[in-house]
């Protein structure tokens, strides 16, 4: 395969988890502003709960979009599914853009706008696996590991892209203009992303799986593959864990622990996301040189045995100490997120391997993942320990070492499973 067509099929894959992340960012930035537009006046606090709610609503459409976009991958083909995940992400986004607050539309526009994030939900939970697949299966032999850690590296660039386009807007515009209008521009925006990822996808030639499921595929994945989804979930748990636990909480417990405004609690952990980047890519990379399970075992061990010193490093006023404990948590999480496309792509059977990669990673990101930070704030409160979040990386970084052990090493191998 020429150097253009890998570059060609990257952009394909990779276009929807930007715009995924993008919204992510935008939406979570923005989301004190939407509550405002969207419901009633009664009482700020209720607002942003609402906002939120409705967040988590669209997050928990994940397994089911996962089951809708993995069939018609394993169905109908990847450019399908991967076409129809992306439309059913940048068009929400662009309608969140252009729907009226609750002056204007009164009840419907809580309702309309529960419903476009719900939709968005439904893309989430699709895009981010059939993308992997999709990456992964086009790579040239022996560059599998490389071409499908660029599906992390996007991810994480999208919410970086959506987190600074949101600092742009709020930094140039005026507070009454960002709340009155500004705020919808990153959000139309988002079209954009979505109709050049459309063209993308729809100019890429795909090599359709050899053999496809013959009847559904959510069907045979439960009678014959359920032992797969399980694996693969077992192996996700960690990043899912530490991701969620150490970018995302993270913020939350420097602000309420270690008493951090919560400006510099971003940005240490905006400094922490670009270091990622490098390191996804380069242990994709040495995943083809080196091997799948033993970089992944040495992500999870180093996890699981730093976890505590890591976190306790965090637990310091200086920033620069703070910094470096997060920046070393960097390399055992991106470590995983690099190495994880190759390795469960290639631990499934092609004909059902979009239904049963999805059900697997989203049991572990949208159930387990997205329950993280609402654990660890309980366990900080019932124990009294502020280091008590790091338990939860232990446990995690236990079950994906256990679960690892029943895979095979299979970056050597010339083919995927058929």
């Amino acid at each position: 395969m020429s150097p253009p067509s890998t570059r060609r099929i990257v952009a394909a894959g990779t276009i929807g988890n930007l715009l995924e992340w993008y919204d992510f960012a935008i939406y979570g930035y923005f989301a004190a502003t939407i509550g405002r537009v969207f419901f009633p006046a009664e009482d700020p606090v209720a607002q942003v709960l609402a906002a939120f709610g409705i967040f988590a609503l669209g997050y928990l459409m994940r397994p089911l979009g996962g089951v809708v976009v993995g069939h018609i991958g394993d169905r109908y083909g990847r450019r399908a599914a991967l076409t129809f995940s992306i439309a059913a992400m940048a068009i929400p986004t662009f309608l969140v853009g252009l729907l009226p607050g609750h002056e204007t539309l009164g009840l419907a526009a809580p309702i309309l706008l529960t419903l476009l994030r719900m939709i968005q939900g439904l893309s989430v939970g699709g895009e981010a696996t059939t993308a992997m697949v999709f990456l992964v299966e086009q790579a040239p032999p022996g560059r599998r590991g490389l071409v499908g850690s660029f599906c992390s590296l996007a991810a994480t660039g999208g919410f970086l892209l959506g987190s600074a386009i949101g600092a742009l807007f709020a930094a140039v515009l005026p507070a009454d203009a960002l709340a009155a209008w500004g705020w919808r521009i990153p959000f139309l925006l988002g079209l954009l992303l979505g109709v050049i990822g459309w063209w993308i996808r729809q100019v890429i030639v795909e090599e359709a799986p050899k053999e496809r499921a013959q009847t559904s595929p959510l069907a045979e994945t439960v009678r014959h593959h359920g032992r797969a989804v399980l694996r693969v979930a077992g192996v996700t748990i960690f990043n899912a864990v530490g991701f969620y636990l150490m970018f995302l909480y993270v913020v939350t417990w420097l602000q309420t622990v270690d008493g951090i405004a919560p400006a510099r609690a971003l940005e240490i952990n905006t400094v922490s996301m670009f270091f990622l980047l490098p390191v996804m890519l380069l242990s994709g990379w040495l995943s083809d040189r080196l091997g799948r399970r033993p970089l992944m075992f040495v992500a999870m061990l180093l996890g699981f045995a730093g976890a505590v010193p890591f976190l306790w490093l965090m637990h310091h006023p200086d920033p620069a100490l703070i910094l470096a404990g997060q920046l070393a948590l960097v390399v055992p999480a991106g470590m995983g997120l690099g190495i994880l496309p190759a390795i469960l792509t290639e631990a499934v059977a092609g004909r059902v391997r979009c239904t049963a990669v999805s059900l697997g990673y989203n049991i572990a990101f949208g159930v387990i993942g997205g329950l993280t930070p609402l654990t660890a704030a309980w366990l900080v409160a019932r124990t009294g320990v502020d280091l008590s979040p790091a338990w939860l990386f232990m446990a995690a970084a236990a079950i994906s070492i256990v679960t690892l052990l029943t895979f095979r090493e299979t970056s050597r191998d010339a083919t995927l499973p058929p």
